[in-house]
């Protein structure tokens, strides 16, 4: 393992758990952004939903500009867009630059999502061993930094500026130095990124056809993620009879289970497999989602949404894993078609339940995440090592030293 790959993955770990910072920072300090620029509850839904979306706009952009820019590059110039943006949020003042903002903020994070996970995957391919888990699990150590950070802003009644500004002027310059080492190793024969993405609409389809499955992955997981962050807090205390200081405990218990299982999940694929370890994490997530719909009280109610976190943290990193596997040749394309289903799940989760828990009730919405995790296991067998379908015979065995948990060294 040479010097240049270990610096590599270092700084792009570096890179996930700064993303995990600045978007734990955003969402944690919703209610002081609504109070900051008077955005009313109604109009609130839309500011939110914007940032999805352009953030989906974003991914699809990258898919066309990787084919003349690396996805280092890309990465290195969103990631500070990203963090200026979230300063705008908390620096300005009237409702057009918060707007203006979020829009950047929403464009950049798509096509930092995307270009990071290009790179994990490459770096994956040429470590030839599973360490795409240990990216995401960076993301959820800056996850859990941030809303640290978030509630230390809250505690103190910090104006937003005062406590994004010294985040922002720490993680700024670091990024910048860090991106120094990222590693762009697309794989494949030469020319096979650009054959696939120039192929022709028979090549879309052919993608689209094979990638099917995993982006249906990709939404039920965001769809539970998505449950998790924005109802477990109401759920506890409205359904489950908690105190509102109780409340909070679950998403933070979620995020701390969602980093050991990520840190120890590379482990188990190459013990056991990708397949094997997909399997297992839906079973878990659903078996958690069903203690939360029949939970007598609150504490059996955090037991289940643990159980939530330790299922779900491996189904989005092994996705993104086996996007690369399947096309070896064209993996940028895959993974930011892939990274689009991402902001559908969380598009759709939200609002899915809230619907369901006014018509139904509460405990009744939680079997709707349940289910479509179960439905994961139908698709588990897209987690297996494949041959490269654009012709790169020689990834063949180490992609499946991957899929059957060699370590390829």
């Amino acid at each position: 393992m040479t010097d240049v790959l270990r610096r590599g993955r270092a700084s792009l770990a570096f890179g996930f758990g700064v993303q995990g910072v600045a978007f734990a920072l955003l969402v944690t300090r919703i209610p002081a952004i609504q109070d900051r620029y008077g955005v009313s509850d109604a109009l609130l839904p839309a500011f939110l939903a914007a940032v999805p979306i352009l953030a989906g706009i974003g991914s699809v952009s990258t898919e066309r500009l990787v084919r003349r820019v690396p996805p280092s590059r890309l990465l290195r110039w969103s990631q500070p867009v990203v963090l200026l943006a979230l300063l705008g949020v908390g620096a300005g003042e009237r409702m057009v630059e918060l707007g203006v903002a979020l829009a950047a903020f929403g464009l950049a994070v798509g096509v930092l999502d995307a270009s990071m996970n290009m790179l994990g995957v490459s770096l994956q391919r040429a470590y030839g061993r599973s360490i795409m888990l240990s990216f995401h699990a960076a993301y959820s150590l800056g996850g859990i930094v941030g809303a640290s950070l978030a509630w230390v802003g809250a505690h103190w009644d910090l104006a937003l500026w005062v406590s994004y500004l010294p985040v922002v002027l720490v993680l700024l310059p670091a990024v910048l130095v860090g991106s120094r080492w990222y590693v762009d190793d697309r794989g494949g024969a030469p020319g096979a990124e650009e054959k696939a993405g120039d192929s022709g609409a028979q090549g879309r389809a052919v993608v689209f056809k094979w990638l099917l499955p995993l982006c249906l992955v990709m939404t039920f997981a965001y769809i539970g993620d998505s449950t998790v962050s924005n109802w477990s807090a109401k759920y506890l205390q409205d359904v489950l009879g908690s105190s509102e200081q109780l409340a909070t405990v679950p998403y933070n218990v979620y995020m701390v289970t969602t980093l050991l299982g990520r840190a120890i999940g590379d482990l188990g694929v190459r013990r056991f497999g990708a397949v094997a370890v997909v399997r297992a994490g839906a079973l878990v997530a659903a078996g958690g989602f069903a203690v939360v719909a029949g939970a007598p009280g609150a504490w059996v109610g955090m037991l289940g949404f643990t159980l939530v976190g330790l299922g779900l943290c491996v189904l989005v990193p092994q996705t993104f894993a086996a996007a690369g596997r399947l096309f070896p040749g064209a993996s940028d394309a895959a993974v930011a078609r892939l990274n689009v289903f991402n902001y559908v799940g969380f598009l759709i989760g939200s609002p899915l339940v809230g619907a369901l828990g006014d018509l139904w009730s509460y405990r009744g919405a939680m079997l709707v995440p349940m289910v479509l995790v179960l439905v994961t296991l139908v698709y588990a067998r897209s987690f297996a090592a494949q041959p490269d379908r654009y012709g790169g015979g020689h990834e063949r065995s180490r992609t499946a030293d991957v899929g059957r948990g060699g370590n390829g060294l």
